[in-house]
């Protein structure tokens, strides 16, 4: 039989005897075999592809503001610039003890958060990992498995060797981090606009996750009153404040992406008839990776990007996410691999099932080939043989590390165009602001804080150097213990005690 381009076959010799063989034709002349020419020329595509202009970069962020304040102006849009009922900076004296959960897309996090004021605070925590299978099941049994959690970190943290001294009848605050879209009523209640970061739970979309949550906590007849409803991003902005004064916008850059800042009462249209005074200032959870939804009108989708969401549990929504987020980055670069595998262009001759499976490449592989930091690119070497049983050459490692590179390099000057919308309707390029940014991306992917400053200023020219991000304080423990403790203070004091 002929030699197979790609993967093993069998050879019969005159004898009559089967033989397995593996083929790696490379270096061999009468086989299809990559170059660097070719490499090049596929590269040159790429580039074209994956890369964004500073006039592309001016055009999506001057939509991304016209979205922003429309999801202020109206309710129920595609971005909806979600207002938090957490009125207000923290004036960094909060003190006492406050419990904090938080339900993300890989763990659930239990902590015990004892705020000393001056900024300062000190964490205990316990991290419980959720399955596939539980961000599937139902609703009740997923906050069922949540209020379980909390029980055990609260009976393994109390007693006379405990960190936890609950008297009888006191009920300890308990801030809860849901980092999924809700509409928000009150600080107390959030019904789940839609599930995001793969989690599909049934009867939970359209129901009021918080009086789910508390349905869990009676069951456990757990010592805590539910203070607050909260998104990781509006923790993170909070926390980020407590301890840096001067942050103005938090960003998570993630499993998932979103925003968080600052907004006027007075320039929020959608919340008058709620009778706040218009001189407050409250926390918007902005929901931006929802941006570009449905219409698919502003973002630079390629191939790769579109199989990803036609495949997807939310095919046309969270469109932005999709093309920045680390769910994604890993199985863009996939694509793109298997791609250039059926134009025999990588892996000649090898056998390439295991990089065919859908999702197999993660985003941290992706950030390890971009920093590979050898001249021979050995960590690209032993991700390629360890994970997908594959050998490589040199310039195949050289092709995939320059991949890398151009997808993450996207991701983050597309960041740049949501900060860049922020800070340009909240006036704070001449003043400058602190960015706080978390997440996986922004804290471990080589270069991706860096791209971000160099979008900025490639959308608002040098003034953008105004612009600092900087590693955010932990939101979703200490910014949701935080606003528990703001929220008790300002309910105490009779403030919109309804809110």
């Amino acid at each position: 039989m002929p030699l197979s381009r790609r993967g093993s076959g069998t050879l019969t010799t005159p004898g009559g005897q089967h033989l397995a063989i593996h083929t790696r034709t490379q270096d061999d002349e009468t086989l299809p075999h990559a170059t660097k020419r070719t490499m090049a020329d596929h590269l040159r595509r790429l580039e074209t592809l994956f890369t964004l202009t500073p006039q592309r970069l001016r055009m999506i962020t001057h939509a991304f503001r016209e979205t922003l304040d429309l999801g202020l102006e109206k309710k129920e849009q595609v971005v909806p610039m979600i207002p938090t009922f957490v009125f207000g900076w923290p004036t960094g004296q909060e003190k006492g003890d406050y419990l904090a959960i938080d339900l993300g897309g890989t763990n659930l996090r239990v902590c015990l958060v004892h705020l000393q004021g001056q900024g300062k605070f000190e964490v205990t925590q316990s991290k419980y990992r959720l399955t596939e299978e539980q961000k599937q099941d139902e609703g009740q049994k997923l906050f069922d498995f949540c209020a379980e959690s909390l029980k055990t970190f609260i009976d393994s943290n109390s007693g006379e060797d405990g960190i936890l001294n609950i008297e009888p009848g006191q009920n300890l605050p308990l801030g809860f981090t849901f980092s999924y879209p809700c509409r928000q009523d009150s600080i107390d209640h959030g019904v789940l606009i839609r599930w995001t970061k793969g989690f599909g739970a049934p009867n939970t979309e359209g129901h009021n996750v918080a009086e789910m949550f508390q349905k869990s906590l009676d069951k456990f007849e757990l010592p805590v009153t539910l203070t607050a409803l909260i998104n990781d991003t509006t923790g993170t902005l909070i926390a980020s404040h407590y301890v840096h004064p001067d942050t103005r916008i938090a960003c998570i850059f993630g499993t998932g992406c979103n925003a968080a800042y600052m907004e006027h009462v007075k320039d929020v249209p959608k919340i008058k008839d709620l009778g706040i005074d218009g001189d407050l200032d409250m926390a918007i959870n902005c929901e931006w990776g929802a941006f570009d939804s449905f219409e698919h009108e502003h973002l630079p989708r390629t191939k790769y990007d579109i199989i990803i969401d036609e495949s997807s549990n939310k095919p046309a929504e969270q469109a932005f996410e999709k093309l920045i987020s680390g769910r994604y980055l890993g199985e863009i670069m996939r694509l793109v691999i298997c791609e250039l595998i059926d134009d025999g262009i990588l892996f000649l001759g090898q056998n390439t099932y295991k990089v065919e499976v859908p999702n197999a490449l993660d985003t941290a592989l992706v950030s390890l080939m971009e920093s590979d930091p050898t001249d021979e690119l050995l960590m690209i070497i032993g991700i390629m043989s360890h994970f997908f049983a594959l050998e490589t050459t040199l310039a195949e490692r050289q092709f995939l590390r320059a991949i890398a590179r151009l997808i993450g390099r996207r991701a983050a000057r597309l960041s740049a165009c949501g900060i860049g919308a922020i800070v340009g309707k909240m006036g704070y390029l001449e003043s400058g602001c602190n960015v706080g940014c978390d997440g996986s991306l922004y804290n471990k992917y080589p270069g991706f804080a860096g791209r971000i400053q160099e979008g900025l200023v490639d959308i608002y020219g040098e003034k953008a150097r105004n612009i600092y991000t900087h590693h955010a304080e932990d939101g979703s423990g200490v910014g949701s213990a935080i606003i528990a403790a703001m929220t008790k203070a300002r309910k105490d004091a009779g403030v919109y005690v309804h809110l």
